[in-house]
């Protein structure tokens, strides 16, 4: 599985890192972080917060 964040969409809400925090987290400056090459086991978690994206910002690949 592959995460990708369009960054020029991206808010920095946070809504994904409250959705799937072992993913996604804000950084010190309220930057987003991601794992761009999560487990496998974190799919649902990934697709969840993909889902709850203000923007539509995030992206899952097989």
């Amino acid at each position: 599985m592959k995460v990708i964040v369009d960054l020029a969409k991206c808010q920095d809400h946070g809504q994904c890192a409250i959705a799937a925090p072992v993913v996604f987290q804000m950084n010190e400056e309220g930057k987003l972080v991601w794992d761009g090459n999560p487990d496998e086991s974190q799919r649902f978690e990934a697709e969840e917060a993909a889902d709850v994206c203000p923007v539509q910002a995030i992206l899952i690949q097989d």
